[in-house]
């Protein structure tokens, strides 16, 4: 397939390109329809919410609220009714409005704080908030703050409100992706090898958007899953495509021709992408365990996104590849390619250094990675699941400054009152139970409808406060039994309040779930017992980690004002179902790539030092740099406006930061020097009845072998011969580097004084015989090897390496 689409580019590209503008345009045409549906079958809340939608049907408008407050006076007096009471009217006029009750109507008394400073009017819509229009919320919002003067502040409040504060669609996305466009120039050196990713990312981002934008209107899918896809999808789309690139430009500097280089690459690296592509999907997946139709969604979006990604990086990029030719070398590499030919396979510089360095001292480096780790995970042990709500926004929005002003002139329960829905029964028995109940500031009982009454009741407390959890567990397993009445506790805190207990229900289940197929699915892959062991243990070390930063920012207020974040409150509860998953994938990628390695040298070398040691060597640079994309990408969500956004891209870019820089560098590879050739250890019984799944193809070999010996058993044997010049004269010093087909170093020697030199053979097959020599151009030719020593000299001219026997 890949070289299908190497050779039949144009027509792939335009494929892409009407895929693209077809769904473009079929999702502006049809808009969207997301659905924020929270079903918590079998909770009291639940039961609350459906004798109340039985009883009072009309009430399906969401409903804001304007605030006024006087620094001096009252807020009945004449200059303050004079500019509130006709902007209120002009509201109630607007087209899409449903009613707006007023504290200077009749039964408006309520409405106004005890001190008579503070008052509240709130503006029911027809439709629920995702369906108001901007515009209308805009105008109610100019017309109530247009009524401001000096001494009189105006702040509205509600989920309408909130929609129109959020920055503009997409500067998240283009921070992150701008972010990654110098990461990706810094490392390729090279314009168009830069664009390549963000092309590919942005192709699989937008058909994905656009396909779930049109799902919402067959299925649930909630508002937070676009902006969940586009964290995901940016991240992994990047990361595949910049895996492939890298893989592809090695190929090209070590002589091969652009398009054998990218079919080797899609065969090779584009294999390890389609597993941890699938990886990831299997972790989303996971989130099905917890059985709530709100993450249904999110997992349609997510991982829809996330299969676009693996097929742009399998179907675009290598017909991207094929316009770009040699370019997708920079112009330095170009002119250094050909002048002196091919370079050998060797890692080199700062990455061989280090993985030399953790060989030699597996034992210190593990036990600092895991201090470290263990560190940061204890604020974990306090985390709180909760909701977010306008108390947590900046100071500066008024939505924070309603929130306040409700809070300081009617209590800090008024924002999250609770209801408790009657039905039949006494319920003035019931009402003065509740009032004289610990915790409670206000309660009001509303004429029934249908038999149906609803208590609302003020706690002491705000809505995030554990005391008001503690007051809800109160009423349902105390005063309600007592009382001998049927009711159940319903409302915005307590559906949260519900959601979080029946998340950390489920949370064990699913954590077991993800776990056990990532399990499974490395076991097959590396053909290990403790490969996979490893991951697993690796990967809830990387979560509890990850998530004490989130609870060290969010929960504990460590650098929100620093981050330009709102106030601190508990994390909600839905996102560690969704941060479990994407993390468990990602790091099921970073794993894949890393270990995979691994694995391929220690097939043919048997040697478990070298195979960590030449793993950690050739990927922790590409690993390095794919991770510190991805936490661009994850920390330019603090600009979407949506505190949810921000927890997860911060918790994101904390757990890929912790997880690529500590984990996969420094606590693996000394955790695999540790445990020696046990890491490839698979009982015999189980090897038999294991599917096999190579992440990496096997060796092909070349149908015209420069030299040649007869075939025999396979086995380890060596090269062996002289480098000479034209004239006979020995040359010392030259490399002499043999390479896989597929461009692994196998082994890498000098020639001696007499110009001799041994390569070591791992088996039969096809290898690539790099040289390098002072003085020299650098030259390579294939040999096929077979049981016996090949005898194989080299002679060194101006123009090419050639063989003499």
């Amino acid at each position: 397939m890949a070289r299908w689409c190497y050779r039949h580019r144009l027509v792939v590209l335009l494929l892409w390109v009407g895929a693209l503008l077809g769904l473009g345009f079929a999702g502006s045409a049809a808009g969207t329809n997301y659905a924020d549906t929270f079903t918590l079958p079998n909770t009291d809340s639940t039961r609350a919410y459906a004798l109340m939608e039985k009883a009072f049907p009309e009430r399906s408008g969401d409903t804001d609220t304007v605030v006024w407050k006087v620094d001096d006076g009252s807020v009945r007096d004449d200059s303050v009714r004079s500019r509130i009471e006709p902007a209120l009217e002009e509201i109630g006029r607007m087209k899409g409005v449903g009613d707006v009750s007023s504290p200077y109507a009749a039964q408006g008394a309520t409405q106004i704080s005890e001190n008579g400073r503070i008052a509240y009017a709130q503006v029911t819509f027809t439709e629920q908030a995702n369906g108001v229009p901007k515009e209308l919320v805009q105008d109610v919002v100019d017309t109530s703050q247009d009524a401001e003067r000096a001494g009189l502040q105006v702040e509205l409040g509600g989920q309408a409100i909130t929609r129109i504060q959020e920055p503009p669609t997409g500067i998240a996305e283009m921070v992150g992706i701008m972010a990654a466009a110098v990461v990706l120039f810094l490392a390729f050196g090279s314009l168009f090898a830069m664009l390549l990713p963000l092309v590919v990312a942005i192709a699989a981002l937008g058909t994905g958007l656009m396909a779930t934008s049109l799902l919402s209107h067959v299925t649930d899918v909630p508002e937070v899953a676009p902006l969940l896809g586009s964290l995901i999808g940016l991240g992994v789309g990047i990361d595949y495509a910049l895996f492939i690139v890298t893989r592809h430009r090695r190929g090209i500097l070590r002589g091969m021709k652009p398009e054998e280089s990218a079919v080797t690459a899609l065969n090779t690296s584009g294999r390890a992408v389609l597993f941890a592509g699938g990886t990831v999907c299997i972790a989303l997946a996971g989130m099905l365990v917890m059985n709530m139709r709100f993450l249904d969604g999110v997992v349609v979006a997510t991982s829809l996104t996330v299969v676009l990604s693996v097929l742009a990086a399998t179907t675009l990029l290598p017909a991207l590849l094929g316009m770009l030719g040699m370019r997708v070398l920079s112009r330095k590499q170009r002119r250094r390619l050909a002048a002196t030919g091919p370079e050998p396979a060797e890692a080199s510089g700062l990455a061989a250094r280090w993985s030399m360095y953790v060989q030699k001292r597996p034992r210190s480096i593990a036990a600092g990675a895991l201090v470290v780790m263990v560190i940061l995970a204890l604020p974990v042990l306090s985390i709180r699941l909760g909701a977010t709500d306008q108390g947590n926004h900046k100071d500066s929005t008024t939505t924070r400054q309603a929130y306040d002003l409700l809070a300081e002139g009617f209590g800090p329960g008024f924002n999250g009152p609770l209801q408790v829905v009657v039905d039949g029964g006494d319920t003035d028995a019931l009402v003065s139970t509740i009032r004289s109940t610990e915790g409670v500031a206000q309660v009001a009982a509303a004429p029934p409808s249908q038999g149906v009454t609803v208590i609302q009741v003020v706690p002491t407390t705000s809505p995030q406060s554990e005391k008001t959890d503690q007051l809800i567990d109160r009423l349902r397993d105390d005063v309600i039994p007592e009382s001998g009445t049927e009711a159940h506790v319903g409302g915005v805190t307590a559906v949260f309040k519900d959601f979080a207990a029946v998340t950390g229900d489920r949370l064990p289940y699913f954590v077991a779930a993800i776990i056990t197929l990532g399990f499974l699915l490395l076991m097959v892959a590396f053909r290990s017992l403790v490969v996979p062991l490893t991951a697993a243990l690796m990967n809830l070390i990387a979560a509890a980690a990850s998530f004490g930063v989130l609870v060290a920012i969010f929960q504990w207020g460590w650098g929100t004002g620093l981050l330009g974040l709102g106030k601190e409150g508990p994390i909600t509860a839905f996102l560690p179902v969704i941060m479990l998953s994407l993390l468990f994938g990602l790091s099921m990628d970073y794993q894949v790539f890393l270990v995979s390695r691994m694995h391929e040298e220690w097939v043919h070398t048997k040697d478990n030092a070298r195979a960590v040691r030449v793993g950690l060597a050739e990927t922790s640079r590409v690993i390095n740099c794919a991770a510190l994309i991805m936490i661009c990408v994850f920390s330019a969500f603090v600009l979407s406006g949506d505190m949810e956004g921000a927890m997860a891209g911060i918790g994101l870019a904390a757990a890929v930061a912790l997880d690529a820089f500590i984990l996969r560098t420094a606590l693996v590879p000394a955790a695999m020097h540790l445990l020696g050739n046990s890491n490839w250890w698979l009982p015999a019984g189980l090897e038999k009845r294991l599917p096999h799944l190579a992440v990496e193809p096997r060796e092909e070999a070349v149908s015209e072998p420069h030299a040649r010996v007869p075939d025999a058993d396979g086995g380890s044997t060596v090269i062996h011969g002289f480098v000479r010049t034209p004239d006979g004269a020995p040359v010392e010093g030259a490399a002499l580097t043999l390479l896989s087909k597929g461009g692994r170093q196998l082994d890498r020697v000098t020639s001696l004084a007499d110009g001799s030199y041994i390569v070591s053979v791992p088996s039969e097959g096809s290898y690539l015989l790099a040289v390098t020599a002072a003085e020299h151009p650098s030259r390579a030719r294939h040999v096929m090897v077979g049981a016996e020593p090949l005898v194989y000299d080299v002679e060194l001219a101006e123009d090419e390496v050639d063989a003499v026997n």
